[in-house]
């Protein structure tokens, strides 16, 4: 029997569920709604326990000079997730500085001319690159610049870039699987759980990259097939191509913005050997792009969309309702009744059922829930808790391909294409992403068993 907290939490949450997929107003408003809710009505309400909104707040965790300096490690898994907000919030600033100065279309059309122009060339290499920008500045940013370029050249090359556009949206959020920054869900796997990004690099990488090799296969044939149907460039003049230095805004401050950009991914990458965390790095970037930037450093604030972070403050206050009225250790527990507290069983549901729930749902609430639940089977299986974050990263962040929901930077991709004149139904959408969002999972299944669960 299910208490009045704990139906008040699922009712709760699944009202900002229901919000997020229906997409009316923007996510922030629901989240906030929802974390107010849980705040107002579960915890000062029903439970009388102030305290409980306090732990939920979590904001003694911005006063501990480890949160800033020092290896991290969180001493709470649910409520308000600093890390992963401040993170993001500061790479918001220096993708914004680089969007700016033109970076990401000189980028995407240095990589055209390099293969003159060529349609399937370009298609893949556009697709390569999407995958690994996203493993350091985001799936969401990545795919709102490559999927602006890829339909610029598409109407000047006559091709249809729907194809390409759903293979980016695909090779963004699987790469962004393969690092601790790359995607939301692995922002708040790593920092909920004090992983780090060479730990995830390590771990994740050569699973999605293999899968992802595979996958590029298939989108060859794609492609090639839908070049076919739409025409071909061979009647396009060179003189008509755009050029990369046509997209830079400022020369000198181009330089500076690409050089502050190659420090910040260092430091992330080498955050844990010179004990920095990853807000920090993140704040180091940020701080060095306005720096730079002088007078421009307001408009370069306005430019943030600052709503992103209040989407993930109110949906971690939300979740916190989930566990503190003890619903998460009993989903944990069912988990673990069903698998017979089986590790290998237990791995593999939490990376079949991440899969399939993500495809339908925006990854980033379900991963927020799902992260204290792996921390309960872990010490029910006895099982690595990395094992189970690497199952949940994979499932959350790669079987949200599938449809066009399910995840933000779908959601972007196929707004961009409508906007400029170019329909993408469910239909289209998931026969071009579902056979390849399969293939990487299979793969991704595979290797997790064989890598980390000593095979069959």
């Amino acid at each position: 029997m299910l208490t009045p907290g704990q139906i008040a939490s699922i009712a709760i949450f699944v009202g900002v569920f229901i919000a997020l997929i229906t997409g009316r107003v923007h996510r922030f408003i629901p989240a906030l709604i929802g974390g107010a809710l849980t705040l107002a009505v579960v915890f000062l309400g029903i439970e009388r326990n102030p305290q409980a909104a306090v732990s939920a707040l979590d904001l003694a965790e911005l006063g501990k000079s480890t949160f800033w300096i020092g290896h991290y490690q969180p001493t709470a898994f649910f409520g308000v997730n600093w890390q992963t907000i401040l993170f993001i919030g500061g790479m918001m600033v220096l993708v914004e500085g680089l969007r700016a100065v033109g970076f990401f279309r000189w980028l995407c059309l240095t990589t055209a001319q390099m293969v003159k122009y060529r349609v399937i060339p370009i298609a893949l290499l556009f697709v390569v690159l999407s995958g690994v920008l996203s493993m350091f500045l985001g799936s969401v940013t990545v795919i709102l610049f490559t999927a602006s370029v890829t339909i610029e050249l598409a109407r000047l090359l006559k091709v249809n870039p729907v194809p390409i556009i759903i293979a980016e949206v695909v090779a963004s959020n699987a790469g962004g699987t393969a690092t601790m920054v790359g995607d939301p869900p692995n922002i708040i796997i790593g920092t909920s759980l004090g992983l780090g990004f060479n730990a995830f690099a390590e771990n994740l990488a050569p699973i999605v990259w293999v899968g992802m090799a595979v996958a590029l296969g298939y989108f060859y044939l794609r492609f090639r097939k839908e070049e076919i149907a739409v025409g071909s460039d061979a009647s396009i003049s060179t003189a008509s191509y755009p050029k990369p230095g046509e997209a830079i805004s400022s020369r000198n401050l181009f330089w500076v913005q690409s050089a502050i950009m190659m420090l910040t991914v260092v430091l992330l990458i080498i955050h844990e050997q010179v004990e920095l965390s990853v807000v920090t790095v993140a704040f180091v970037g940020a701080a060095a792009t306005l720096a730079a930037s002088r007078k421009g450093a307001t408009n370069l604030i306005k430019g943030v969309d600052w709503r992103t972070p209040l989407f993930f403050f109110g949906l971690f206050v939300a979740a916190s309702g989930l566990e503190e009225t003890g619903l998460l250790q009993v989903l944990a527990d069912y988990i673990g009744r069903v698998s017979g507290n089986s590790l290998v069983v237990a791995v593999i549901l939490i990376f079949w059922v991440s899969a399939l729930i993500s495809a339908v749902v925006d990854n980033v609430p379900f991963v927020t829930i799902m992260v204290p639940v792996i921390i309960y089977l872990s010490q029910t299986t006895g099982g690595a808790l990395p094992t189970f974050a690497w199952a949940l990263s994979l499932g959350g962040n790669i079987g949200g391909n599938a449809t066009p929901i399910g995840a933000s930077a779908n959601v972007v991709g196929i707004a961009v294409a409508e906007k400029t004149g170019y329909r993408i139904t469910w239909k289209k959408y998931m026969n071009h992403a579902v056979p390849a969002t399969l293939i990487i999972l299979v793969i991704g299944n595979l290797l997790l068993m064989v890598r980390y669960l000593g095979g069959f």
